[in-house]
């Protein structure tokens, strides 16, 4: 199985999604993590779309990515820029660090109505299970370790 680590700044809607959907989707391929750079907290309306898409998320929590230190990580995937650009050195195992970088939904949300706020939140979920279902195949990585 794949140690995966899915990045952010906040570990509060991005990363804690990758890892719902990647578990939910993958979880006989993948051993999916979630952390952040600055971690601040689950964000409540991610909790609310995931479970709309019966992935609960619920007990998730936010951690910083130096609380996994002791994960030997195939893959770290940041899905926000600013962790890629903080992006830490991963000690042990070399790690293979991606970065694909989706819309951050509170930011998003605000080009929305506050009646249609979780609509913002849907659209990156969506985008996010859909980049989660081409893993690990879309991965280069040696087929050796997939």
């Amino acid at each position: 199985m794949l140690k995966v680590l899915f990045l952010c700044t906040g570990n509060a809607c991005r990363s804690q999604m990758a890892e719902g959907w990647a578990k939910a989707l993958k979880s006989n391929v993948l051993e999916a993590y979630s952390a952040g750079t600055v971690p601040h907290g689950l964000d409540p309306h991610s909790v609310t779309v995931m479970a709309e898409a019966e992935v609960d998320i619920s007990s998730h929590y936010s951690k910083h990515v130096s609380d996994l230190d002791h994960i030997p990580f195939d893959v770290v995937i940041t899905v926000c820029d600013r962790a890629a650009e903080a992006c830490p050195l991963f000690p042990g195992k070399a790690a293979l660090i991606l970065h694909h970088c989706f819309p951050d939904p509170p930011q998003l949300a605000k080009a929305f109505p506050d009646s249609d706020k979780l609509t913002a939140y849907r659209q990156v979920r969506d985008d996010i299970k859909a980049f989660i279902e081409t893993l690990p195949h879309s991965l280069p990585i040696k087929e050796s370790i997939r």
